[in-house]
């Protein structure tokens, strides 16, 4: 154990530090939680204390050990270390769980199967590794992809759980897929004198186990551990510090488990509220002081947070003065709250001058991007998405456009080098060019030569079969473009293709991107309302045109004045002056699935909280009376997270449109509707307890859609008067050919229940 510093000798902590802080940085020895509320200034109190230590000579610089999550935390914990010293702390282990593994395996690497100069694999590299181990014991790529197989296993080595206890825990289909792959991983990179990512948490705990006198070794050496942001610790994170701490026992963990919201990727919120059940003597300072946001920000985050059971408990307060109340905005739907949101950013800047950069929009699920990118864009508001791609930039929303365009323009020989490769179909880049060759001989774009058995003899039965195949697909979708509106085009294609099967394949990455896809799907609807309602090939071709411009804008410059987009887990960590979090909606935020699950249903409201505690100055919460699925409007319920206290702290306000609809009401009037997740929208073959909910909404749609005969007379917005002259489909699919007056405008076929028809007109 260190021996307590003496009381003078306190000069390196600086007087800026609150009683709390100073508390943290001046305890002596023996184990330290702090409870660092969001805001509350933990950087300074990490570094704080490790200057003091050093300065006062309690410890040498080569015995401290400080783990971050950053490789940015760590240098900058390093530089401001050096500052309060006044010099360089040599010696000193700073850096991320990773970077310190990798460093003591590197120093002993013979005892983990390697020499000193071993690789460290990226994901691509170590995808490469699984793919040849799934061909060796004929695992098909096709049922259970590389990436879906990589990310079990790397659940596994974080946790722990050897290919042993893997293989006996399996029970699966595709964890018994998973066994043979993750049994000769680390043969295979033995073999190869290279770790995994992963191998750099799980081979040190290894080591400190097997190891007795590398343990020794290195308890020895650090007599003093700190680690940051300790309620994101995983299994094998966790051992780790338990390893190395166990001898001297000064062990100081910085963190907040109001904040723990990535239980997902395997982070264990039990490891910073049973701390104590490991280090019994353990000091618990609280840090509640915050010094970012106003105390109408944190009186909300408080009282949302105070429903979570399982938490430490902490109150935030403020030190900044009063400033505006948080405002609930209740939009009709979600093109309303997107233009809601652009609008309100617009009028700030106009009125107080505020800087495009000082505004932060958060939402829950990627996909919601899409429908406030195109708000914003329409008021020209340059904005940037931070870990994310651009929605039409998206490699799922690409791979359909292709499809789209192809089945739009048949000679569009780029968008059939894409689509053939979407999903994979066993055809490959050698046959493409080699099609392409014959194409270019014979004068064909690339999909006529698909078709046609003299173009393609050269290539194998199955691989010729297989081109047929694809080239049948498009031409009975062009048939079907013909007749269909572009939503309904796309939900049919990606049934058609198996393109929702081979992204679930990929695991929660391709769950995320099988939103997009119903995203995109929302957007062609919202595109048939905007036209009127008219479906084939024209309506395609404006979706199309809209789709490309959108993904062709250019990009920011670094130093653009921008507003700054973002999910909620990417927003951990950052602030801003003005937040906006949309989308509070039962399903969406939280997602249904957590009300069957009290720790996800916790989290989620965790997540919240670290959305809240964004804000500086101003905060808005929007959700939407109803948003559009598959082109269908359905009710929304306002989050369970505005508890009736949490009402009490906001000011609700609604859109003028929904005012304008007469549906507006008080902030606790609530819409019976279900709970229902963002992508149970999706046709039912995505997933599998959507159908009948999705039924009884098609029913109750169908109720509203208008009824007309053949023969009478109706008048559009767009296109004036005209006569039905045939009909096709009910419910919602029913459609009209109307003969128009106006000869430029001709015969139209329109979606009845999107076409917005006014009957009796002459």
């Amino acid at each position: 154990m260190i021996a307590s510093p003496p009381g003078e000798k306190l000069a390196t902590a600086g007087p800026s530090l609150n009683d709390a802080q100073r508390e943290a940085v001046e305890h002596g020895s023996g184990p330290l939680l702090v409870l660092a509320g969001a805001g509350s200034g933990k950087t300074r109190v990490l570094t704080a204390r490790i200057a003091r230590l050093i300065g006062d000579g309690i410890v040498r610089p080569d015995q401290v050990l400080a783990v971050t999550f950053t490789n940015k935390a760590a240098g900058e914990m390093r530089e401001r270390i050096g500052r309060l010293l006044g010099s360089d702390p040599a010696g000193m282990w700073v850096g991320t769980f990773h970077a310190i593994g990798a460093r003591m395996l590197r120093a002993n690497a013979a005892l983990v199967g390697r020499t000193s100069a071993f690789t460290i694999y990226d994901e691509d590299d170590t995808l490469s590794v699984i793919k040849r181990l799934m061909d060796r014991h004929r695992v098909s790529p096709k049922t259970w992809t590389p990436r879906a197989i990589s990310s079990a296993i790397s659940d596994a080595r974080n946790a722990l759980v050897t290919p042993a206890e893997y293989a006996r825990l399996a029970q699966t289909p595709f964890a018994k897929a998973v066994v043979p792959v993750y049994n000769d991983l680390e043969g295979a990179f033995r073999a190869a004198n290279a770790v995994g990512f992963d191998d750099l948490l799980g081979l040190p705990v290894q080591l400190l186990t097997e190891h007795e006198d590398v343990r020794e070794r290195y308890e020895k050496r650090f007599r003093v551990i700190l680690v940051d942001e300790y309620q994101d610790t995983n299994r094998a994170q966790y051992e780790f510090v338990r390893l190395l701490g166990a001898r001297h026992g000064d062990v100081v963990v910085v963190g907040d488990d109001d904040q723990s919201i990535y239980g997902w990727r395997g982070a264990d919120v039990r490891n910073i509220l049973d701390f104590e059940r490991d280090y019994p003597s353990a000091k618990v300072v609280r840090l509640e002081e915050n010094y970012r946001s106003t105390p109408q920000v944190l009186a909300l985050a408080n009282a949302v947070i105070s429903e979570n059971e399982e938490r430490r408990g902490k109150v935030l307060r403020a030190t900044r003065p009063s400033g505006d109340p948080v405002v609930l905005v209740a939009a009709l739907d979600d093109r309303d709250e997107a233009d809601y949101i652009a609008a309100e950013i617009e009028q700030r800047r106009s009125r107080n001058g505020e800087p495009l950069g000082a505004n932060a929009i958060l939402y829950r699920t990627n996909a919601q991007s899409r429908v406030l990118e195109e708000s914003l864009r329409r008021r020209a508001i340059p904005y940037r998405l931070v870990g994310a791609v651009r929605f039409y930039d998206r490699r799922e929303i690409k791979d359909l456009l292709a499809w789209l365009r192809l089945i739009a323009n048949p000679a569009d020989d780029e968008a059939f080098r894409r689509a053939i490769t979407a999903p994979r179909r066993g055809i490959g880049e050698t046959t493409v060019e080699m099609l392409a060759v014959a194409a270019a001989d014979a004068g064909v774009p690339l999909l006529e030569a698909a078709r046609r058995e003299d173009l393609t003899t050269g290539a194998r039965i199955a691989t010729r079969n297989a081109l047929a195949d694809f080239a049948a697909v498009v031409g009975r979708f062009r048939v079907k473009a013909a007749d269909s509106s572009v939503d309904r085009l796309i939900l049919s294609l990606v049934d058609e293709i198996g393109y929702a099967n081979a992204l679930r394949a990929e695991g929660p990455e391709g769950l995320e991107r099988l939103d997009n896809v119903a995203e995109l799907a929302r957007g062609a609807a919202e595109l048939v309302i905007d036209e009127g309602g008219e479906v084939g090939l024209r309506p395609l071709d404006h979706f199309l045109q809209r789709a490309t411009l959108v993904a062709g804008l250019d990009l920011l410059g670094p130093d653009a004045d921008a507003v700054t987009m973002m999910t909620l887990h990417t927003a951990k960590g950052l602030e801003f002056p003005v937040v906006f979090i949309a989308g509070l909606e039962n399903g969406l935020f939280p997602l249904s699935r957590s009300f069957d699950d009290p720790a996800l249903l916790e989290e989620e409201r965790r997540l919240f909280y670290v959305g809240i505690t964004r804000a500086e100055r101003k905060l808005y919460l929007t959700w939407a009376r109803s948003r559009r699925r598959n082109g269908e409007l359905i009710s929304s319920a306002i989050s369970t997270f505005m508890t009736p206290a949490a009402e009490k702290l906001v000011e609700p306000q609604a859109t003028i449109r929904l005012r304008a609809s007469g549906r507006s009401g008080g902030v606790g009037i609530r819409a019976e509707s279900p709970p229902r997740d963002w992508d149970d929208d999706a046709p039912r073959t995505w997933r599998r307890d959507a159908s009948r909910e999705r039924a009884v909404h098609m029913d109750e749609m169908s109720q509203d859609v208008p009824a007309f005969v053949q023969g009478e007379r109706v008048k559009h917005k767009t296109f004036g008067s005209g006569t039905i002259s045939a009909m096709a489909g009910a419910g919602r699919d029913a459609k009209v050919t109307v003969d128009f007056d106006d000869e430029n405008v001709g015969r139209k076929r329109l979606v009845v229940a999107f076409a917005g028809l006014e009957r009796g007109f002459d």
